[in-house]
C-alpha cells in the first residue's frame, strides 16, 4: 500500500486547488513552482503537468467516484504519463488534502476516510473476511407512523414475542463488536427502536463497554415518562431526532399521524430540560430531510431550533443535519426550480444558523454541501445494474430482533418484498454475526440485484457501493497502486 507523504507548509494556492472559486492561474503557478522543486523539470514541462494536476485536483473534489481511465483518457495520455502525473499527485500532499475539502469533501471526511483507515474498503475489494466496520442494531418492533416515502409494508411489525429472544440476540452482537472504534455501533430501523420496552438496557450495556451508541428516532415515543421508565436511554451518546416538518399540517401529511408534530416538539423540549437538570452528555440533533415542496422552509427550520432552545438556553441543541431524500423515487425529488431556490437559499439557512443558534453543528451532507460551494451535484443514484452482488458486509450490516444480518440498511423491514434476498445469514445464540459475516464472503455466495432493489440502500450504501465500484474499475484497469487517487490517511 502506498503511503502518504509528510506534508510540509503548502505553497500558496496548492491548497484552494478543488475550490470552484479558486483562482485557477494561481494555483497553477503555486503548482509548478512545486513540480520544478520536485523533479527540476524545465519551465514549460512543469506548467504542463501542474495543469494538469490542479485540474485531476478540481474534478476528483466535485466527482470523488471517477474510475482513473476515464480520467486519463480524458487527458489523452498514454499509460506511462498518466502514472507519471499519479507519482507526482502522490508526492505533493497537499493536493489530497484539497481534493477532501473540496466540494464533495463530506464524502471524504464522513465516508471514505474513517474506512480507509479501518481498512473496510480494501477488505471488500480483496473479498476477504473482515467483522462489519459498522453495526446497526433494529430493536424496533413497530413504528406509529407511516411516511410516505417510508419503504415499511403498511401494518407490518415483529410478534411482540419476539422482543425478549430478540433484545438477546443484540445484547450478544454488542458483546462481540470490538471495543476499539466507541461509535461502531448505531440503534436505528427498520421500525420505530423506541417502541422497544428494553431499548434502555441495551444502551447501557452497551455503554459498559464504552460504546457511545446513538439512536434514530422520530422522537414520538422519547416522551418523559419513557425516559423514567427506561434511565439507560442517558447512557446514549446521542439523539438523532428524524424532523418530518414545521407544523401539524406538514407532519400529518408526511407521517400520516394527527398531532404529530405537537407532541414530538414537546418531547423535544422536555428531553432539552431534563438533559440540562441531570447534566447528561448525551448529544441531541435533528435530521431534516428536504421534501418537495418544501424547500424555502430552512429559515423556519432555525427558527424552530431556536425555539426549542429556550427549553434549554444553557445547553441548546447539539446539530441538525440537512439531506435531500435519497430514497430515488419520483415523489421525493425536487424540481429544478426547487433545487434553483435550494442552492440559493442554503447559504442564508448556514449564516442564519450560526446567528440564531451558534454553537450549533449544521451538516449538509454529501450533495448539499456541494450545491451551497457552487456545484450542483445530483445525489449518488445506484442502479440495480451498479449494485454489487456480494455487498459489502465488511463495512456495515444491520440486525433485527429475528437475529437477520441484512446487508443494506433499508432492507431491514419486516414483510418487505425481496429483502429476505440480501440476509447475509442469522445470528443464534450458537451462531455469532462474526461467522455470519465470515460465512457469507468466503463462500462466495452473491446476490443477483433485481428492478427496485436500489430503493434498499440510503445515502451511506450507495457511497460505499460508488467507492467500491471504482475502486475495483481501477484494479481491473491497472491502476491498483493508485486506486480510488486516495487510499492512505
Amino acid at each position: 500500500m502506498k503511503t502518504t507523504p509528510t506534508a510540509t507548509a503548502a505553497p500558496i494556492g496548492i491548497a484552494d486547488a478543488a475550490r470552484p472559486d479558486a483562482d485557477r492561474p494561481a494555483v497553477v503557478r503555486a503548482l509548478s513552482a512545486e513540480v520544478t522543486r520536485l523533479t527540476g523539470a524545465a519551465s514549460d514541462t512543469a506548467e504542463r503537468q501542474a495543469a494538469r494536476l490542479a485540474d485531476l485536483t478540481a474534478h476528483y473534489g466535485a466527482s470523488p467516484f471517477t474510475p482513473l481511465e476515464q480520467m486519463r483518457r480524458r487527458f489523452d495520455l498514454d499509460r506511462a504519463g498518466f502514472g507519471r502525473l499519479l507519482d507526482l499527485f502522490d508526492r505533493i500532499p497537499q493536493l489530497g488534502a484539497a481534493v477532501e475539502q473540496g466540494p464533495a469533501g463530506k464524502y471524504w471526511s464522513n465516508t471514505i476516510r474513517p474506512l480507509n483507515a479501518a481498512g473496510a474498503l480494501e477488505a471488500a475489494v480483496r473479498r476477504e473476511p473482515a467483522f462489519p466496520y459498522s453495526v446497526g442494531l433494529y430493536p424496533g418492533p413497530t413504528c406509529m407512523f407511516r411516511c410516505h416515502f417510508c419503504v415499511r409494508v403498511t401494518g407490518a411489525k415483529y410478534d411482540a414475542a419476539s422482543v425478549v429472544p430478540g433484545n438477546e440476540i443484540l445484547t450478544s452482537v454488542i458483546d462481540e463488536v470490538p471495543s476499539e472504534n466507541p461509535t461502531a455501533m448505531y440503534l436505528s430501523g427498520g421500525l420505530e427502536p423506541l417502541t422497544n420496552p428494553g431499548i434502555g438496557a441495551l444502551v447501557s450495556h452497551a455503554a459498559r463497554r464504552g460504546f457511545a451508541l446513538t439512536v434514530y428516532t422520530n422522537a414520538f415515543a422519547l416522551t418523559e415518562q419513557t425516559l423514567r421508565r427506561q434511565p439507560g436511554l442517558w447512557d446514549l451518546g446521542a439523539v438523532r431526532t428524524s424532523l418530518y416538518g414545521l407544523n401539524n399540517d406538514e407532519y400529518q401529511a408526511t407521517t400520516g399521524k394527527r398531532g404529530a408534530f405537537e407532541r414530538v416538539r414537546k418531547n423535544l423540549q422536555d428531553f432539552l430540560r431534563m438533559r440540562a437538570e441531570r447534566a447528561a452528555p448525551v448529544r441531541l440533533g435533528l435530521n431534516h430531510i428536504i421534501l418537495p415542496g418544501r424547500a424555502n422552509r430552512l429559515i423556519d427550520l432555525v427558527d424552530f431550533i431556536a425555539e426549542l432552545n429556550e427549553s434549554s438556553p444553557d445547553r441548546p441543541l447539539d446539530f441538525v443535519t440537512v439531506r435531500e431524500d435519497y430514497s430515488g423515487r419520483d415523489d421525493g425529488r425536487l424540481s429544478e426550480d426547487e433545487r434553483t431556490e435550494l442552492r440559493e437559499g442554503l447559504a442564508r439557512f448556514v449564516d442564519y444558523a450560526a446567528e440564531r443558534t451558534p454553537g450549533m453543528q449544521t451538516d449538509l451532507g454529501y450533495a448539499l454541501e456541494s450545491l451551497r460551494r457552487g456545484v450542483d451535484a445530483q445525489l449518488l443514484r445506484i442502479r440495480p445494474e451498479t449494485m454489487r452482488p456480494t455487498a459489502h458486509p465488511q463495512v456495515a450490516v444491520q440486525i433485527d430482533l429475528l437475529g437477520d444480518v441484512y446487508l443494506y440498511r433499508e432492507a431491514g423491514f419486516p414483510g418487505l418484498a425481496g429483502a429476505t434476498r440480501y440476509i447475509a445469514g442469522r445470528v443464534t445464540p450458537d451462531r455469532s454475526l462474526h461467522s455470519v459475516v465470515h460465512d457469507f464472503v468466503t463462500s462466495g455466495r452473491s446476490v443477483d440485484p433485481q428492478p427496485g432493489d436500489e430503493f434498499f440502500l440510503d445515502g451511506f450504501d450507495q457511497s460505499v457501493t460508488a467507492r467500491l465500484n471504482q475502486l475495483e474499475q481501477d484494479v481491473a484497469d491497472g491502476w491498483d497502486q493508485h486506486r480510488g487517487l486516495i487510499r492512505a490517511v
